[in-house]
């Protein structure tokens, strides 16, 4: 006869449990959601003192803990004096608000609320929108509140008020080149009309033989050989090429959109030297963190023989960078002076906000996109991103490929194994884990050998 099974033991057995919930019967798992239903999974309260605000264009709707007042939502207008009203009332007991980046509405508030005293939470609205349900204003900042009471928020990164006036300057500066070369293509379009082939003697129409040309046909100007006798003497195409491209039909109507859009040319290029000296006496006025050291003397040869650009600023930004930062940030291969303002207007000297160089890697979205299911990588992409220091090291990346230094044979190597793309990225993650972060060893990075990229740097380009 077979000895009874203890009552306890029975129990265990016939209780339903996770680990066996395919093995159970419909009546079972009913029992075992309604179980699990009812235990209390709350979350650990991490900001007990937080606040929630929907970010919006002509009000605000603010959201703090039911027990802090009789009100806990409240809707607030976008003036100056009403956000001001927010700060005091939510002086209520609040330490940290979450706020979502819509649009350029939340910069004031940002700025107010920082200004009094606030820990301000700057959320990317991707990461709350996830979950159904918040269909209005006051709900919104409810759900705000209540992520950010639980710290299930991530901060955006945002740099100080002297970067971010830094970064203005340079912004606006890049702003005005993308729209004098749209008043550039504009003007070849009419001159396309007109059957004044321009550009097939010309390289750029915006340098000194083209603008000459332009202003005369502007001027009244129509022969066309006293047009080619404009021709500087480093244009490879002689005379009698640039005056048989010089004969077209003169129109009225295309030769007043002509002289609209070299006005419009002149016009920009008039700002961008405004931009550059506002931004030159912005610079001046930074504390010095050379320590009396001297800019290092540029010895590369493409670098001394390339042509300096047109839009390149009137001063010299790479003596006034060095001063600022006190390291010279073009020593690396592919980083000029236009790429290293476009890095420090936009991440700041300051790398302590990233903790490693693998999450300053990830907030350039250059990390990879590896989709694992099972412990197996199931697919492979890349991250979409607008991040300007992410474009500015990828169009860096592209001047490897003739670069006789350890980058350029790397970047070959890539480029020949994986393709262009992934080693423009790969490029962009290798300045961006090595160099960026460590600042103080850039100038490692040309030495045989380095200890920086914990490799050998290879004898020779090939």
């Amino acid at each position: 006869m077979k000895p009874k099974q203890p009552e306890k033991n029975k129990k265990a057995i016939c209780r339903p449990t996770q680990n066996n919930w395919h093995e159970m019967n419909r009546k079972q798992r009913r029992e075992m959601t309604r179980k699990i239903q009812s235990e209390d999974l709350s979350l650990e309260v991490v900001h007990p003192d937080a606040a929630g605000i929907d970010i919006g264009n002509e009000s605000h709707y603010v959201a703090v803990p039911p027990t802090r007042d009789s009100q806990p939502v409240r809707r607030f207008g976008c003036t100056t004096s009403e956000l001001k009203e927010m700060a005091v009332w939510l002086k209520c007991a609040i330490r940290t608000i979450a706020l979502q980046s819509t649009g350029v509405y939340w910069i004031a508030v940002y700025d107010i609320l920082e200004e009094a005293g606030f820990e301000v939470y700057l959320v990317n609205a991707r990461e709350t929108k996830n979950l159904p349900g918040r269909k209005s204003d006051v709900q919104e900042s409810q759900w705000l509140m209540k992520l950010h009471t639980y710290g299930l928020l991530r901060n955006s990164f945002r740099p100080s008020q002297e970067i971010r006036t830094m970064r203005t300057y340079w912004r606006q500066r890049n702003d005005l080149v993308r729209s004098a070369g749209r008043h550039i293509q504009r003007m070849q379009k009419a001159l396309t009309q007109m059957n004044i082939q321009l550009a097939n003697v010309l390289s750029d129409v915006s340098g000194m033989t083209g603008q000459a040309i332009v202003k005369a046909i502007l001027a009244g100007e129509r022969d066309p050989y006293q047009l080619a006798a404009l021709r500087n003497w480093r244009v490879k195409a002689s005379e009698e090429e640039i005056a048989r491209s010089l004969e077209g039909n003169w129109q009225e109507d295309l030769l007043f959109m002509l002289q609209q859009e070299q006005d419009g040319y002149e016009f920009c290029q008039r700002q961008m030297a405004e931009c550059d000296q506002r931004l030159q006496q912005y610079l001046q006025q930074q504390k010095d963190r050379s320590h009396g050291a001297s800019l290092p003397e540029e010895k590369r040869r493409e670098r001394l023989r390339k042509k300096k650009k047109g839009n390149a600023p009137q001063f010299d930004l790479r003596a006034e960078l060095f001063r600022v930062t006190g390291t010279d940030l073009t020593q690396i291969d592919g980083i000029d002076v236009t790429t290293t303002m476009t890095i420090l207007s936009e991440a700041g000297r300051d790398m302590s906000k990233w903790k490693t160089e693998h999450h300053f890697v990830s907030w350039l979205r250059l990390c990879p996109d590896n989709r694992i299911s099972g412990d197996k990588v199931i697919g492979k992409g890349r991250l979409p991103t607008n991040n300007r220091v992410t474009n500015a090291l990828r169009m860096a990346a592209s001047t490897l490929r003739l670069s006789n230094t350890y980058l350029g044979a790397q970047f070959r190597r890539l480029r020949t194994k994986l393709g262009a793309p992934v080693a423009i990225k790969g490029y962009g993650c290798q300045v961006g884990s090595i160099g960026l972060p460590h600042a103080a060893l850039w100038h490692d990075i040309h030495r045989p050998r380095s200890r920086v990229l914990r490799r050998s740097a290879p004898r020779t380009a090939n």
